[in-house]
């Protein structure tokens, strides 16, 4: 039975931040210092999903993505099947084949799905997972340690 090497919750906050990236780079300094880093969990809180609409979508959209989805999965078929082509021809038409029955395939599959909606999602959007707050977290033993090389490095960088 193997042991789990990470940290529970429950360990101490060195420190706190606004974003991501700021979480990362005081991890990151740690690290730096030679600061076992191992000993660091980052745990976001007040956890909200953002959903940003990027466009207006059309049986036009939904078949053309469709269609360039297929097209992609068709071409890597076609070049699979174009490894056991006798001759340079056979190869370009293998590929070719593939292309062309994966992007009609793609763009029939587009058209269905857009149709199975009925008009209750007609628009493109991208989500994403984003918190309030990063904490940095560290086992007990050695957050005094962090959380002074944390204060030294907040200073220099005001």
């Amino acid at each position: 039975m193997s042991m789990s090497v990470s940290m529970p919750l429950g360990g101490v906050q060195v420190g706190s931040y606004d974003t991501y990236q700021q979480a990362q780079a005081a991890v990151d300094h740690l690290s730096d210092e030679k600061f076992p880093v191992e000993n660091v969990t980052i745990i976001g809180s007040d956890l909200r999903m953002v959903e940003r609409v990027t466009g207006r979508l059309t049986w036009g959209r939904a078949i053309g993505a469709g269609a360039a989805g297929g097209a992609w999965w068709g071409l890597f078929v076609g070049l699979l099947l174009g490894i056991f082509a006798p001759s340079g021809t056979s190869w370009l038409s293998a590929v070719l084949t593939g292309l062309l029955i994966g992007l009609a395939f793609g763009a029939l599959f587009g058209a269905v799905g857009y149709g199975a909606t009925g008009g209750r999602r007609d628009f493109t959007s991208t989500s994403q997972i984003t918190a309030s707050r990063y904490d940095v977290m560290c086992d007990p033993s050695r957050a005094e340690e962090a959380r002074a090389i944390l204060a030294r490095w907040s200073l220099r960088n005001g």
